[in-house]
């Protein structure tokens, strides 16, 4: 293997935790840029109603795309353990198995999401005046699908074994020639939202190429093969075990943002567009306190796989640390920078408005969830996906819906949704945490009572 990656089995905790998680944090910044590029350019140069198609098939999109980033954190554990064991020809095979899986189900979920998208459309109310828009720019971002579920999932068997630079590097590219895009399809040649659609559709094929050149430079027997996907069936389903909880945590969270923009549908355009817009840039800090939790995976499961307890401890505290420092300190600058940043998506005063009331509602509470996601981060680092799966959705579903179907019957309006957020961030944090500090013990003692990984 090739060394461009981070053993977190040794060595100063702190440094290489920051080292690894800085790419990760700029990565995910980058990948918003996508879907944010996509926004500011049909908002400002096709109109309201195509920035509010965007927004709520974003919604729909990140559902589907968060399957799959979530069963991909199976694959990232299992190679991650194998790595940190130093059995590289297990963790190649499993490298392999990974990424072919990934082509297999993309396909299937590309061709299912083309004949599924006006049921996807229907099922959130939108307007008539934006349906059109909708089912124009979601069927074509769903035909792709398939390239941006095989990225991420190789994405993550890069970081797996320490290279977070790769991916990065990787998203950077792809990014400039998405915009350069958006430009070309939507300003110049006039195709609206499905220009926008069809330059992520291609940005995310190139990077998919990028990827795996990356892969065979990271492990020289890297390939795509199909072959082992038999021979393979107990790291398989080792992936499975793992990774399903996570998928199905993810996708039903973010299904449940469906009904949440059915009630923002409830209301009407304008405030769809705001709502939108405040949703790009609360992704900026949003998603990177996610990319903490994905670090601490990657160092958790490599030092399981060394069976190193109180070096986990130790990365533990540093992963919050830098996790809260981040969340802290980007909300407090969106926070008082809130009007510049949503006149960015529209000049109509009455989206600016809605769009910085829901900012300055969410952004003082973003540090409980970088701490909700290092929990998450380290438990699933140790395989434990199932109880932390079932207390996510109890307070990022169930919570929330409760709080916005009994809000909402007692008065129609928009900051009451606005405030479903941090509520929901609030209850399952607390559940979480708590969880993991219930279960420290038992994992470490479990970790030092664990055979030997076998080749």
């Amino acid at each position: 293997m090739e060394r461009r990656t981070i053993d977190f089995t040794q060595g100063n905790i702190l440094k290489k935790l920051t080292l690894f998680a800085i790419p990760i944090v700029l990565a995910e910044l980058l990948q918003n840029l996508y879907n944010t590029a996509d926004a500011l350019v049909v908002g400002n140069f096709v109109g309201a109603k195509a920035l509010a198609a965007v927004s709520v098939c974003t919604a729909i999109s990140q559902m589907v795309v968060g399957f799959f980033n979530g069963m991909s954190i199976g694959a990232s554990v299992v190679v991650s353990r194998y790595f940190g064991a130093g059995e590289e020809e297990r963790m190649s095979a499993s490298m392999r198995t990974g990424f072919a899986s990934a082509v297999l189900l993309g396909t299937v979920l590309s061709v299912a999401g083309i004949f599924a998208t006006p049921a996807l459309i229907r099922m959130i109310s939108v307007p008539p005046e934006v349906y059109g828009d909708a089912v124009i720019y979601l069927r074509i971002y769903l035909a792709g699908i398939l390239f941006t579920v095989i990225y991420n999932v190789a994405a993550g068997l890069l970081r797996a074994v320490g290279d977070s630079r790769g991916p990065f590097k990787i998203l950077a590219a792809v990014c400039a020639l998405n915009v350069a895009l958006d430009v070309v399809f939507v300003v110049w040649l006039k195709l609206g939202v499905a220009g926008v659609s069809i330059a992520t559709v291609i940005s995310q094929f190139i990077s998919v190429l990028a990827v795996y050149a990356r892969l065979r430079r990271v492990d020289s027997h890297f390939r795509l093969t199909f072959s082992e996907l038999r021979r393979e069936r107990g790291v398989i389903a080792d992936m499975i075990g793992i990774g399903m909880p996570a998928g199905v945590q993810n996708s039903l969270i973010l299904f449940s943002n469906l009904f949440v923009w059915k009630y923002i549908s409830s209301f009407d355009a304008v405030s769809m567009a705001g709502m939108g817009a405040a949703g790009k840039i609360d992704r900026f800090v949003a998603l990177p306190t996610k990319a903490f939790g994905l670090a601490l995976t990657t160092y958790v499961g490599q030092n399981v796989g060394a069976r190193k307890a109180e070096r986990i401890r130790g990365g533990v505290r540093c992963c919050s640390a830098l996790a809260l420092c981040y969340s802290v300190t980007l909300g407090t600058i969106l926070f008082f920078s809130a009007e510049k940043m949503v006149r960015l998506f529209s000049s109509d005063i009455r989206v600016i408005a809605v769009g910085v009331a829901m900012m300055r509602t969410l952004l003082p509470f973003y540090a409980v969830m970088a701490l909700r996601e290092v929990a998450l981060g380290v438990t699933r680092g140790y395989g434990d996906t199932k109880v932390p799966m079932f207390l996510s959705l109890l307070g990022m579903v169930v919570v929330r819906q409760v709080y916005l179907a009994i809000a909402l019957s007692i008065q129609h309006r928009i900051t009451l949704v606005f405030w479903g957020y941090p509520i929901a961030w609030g209850a399952t944090t607390a559940m979480t945490v708590g969880y993991y500090l219930l279960r420290r013990r038992s994992y470490e003692a479990k970790l030092a009572a664990a055979p030997e990984i076998e080749p």
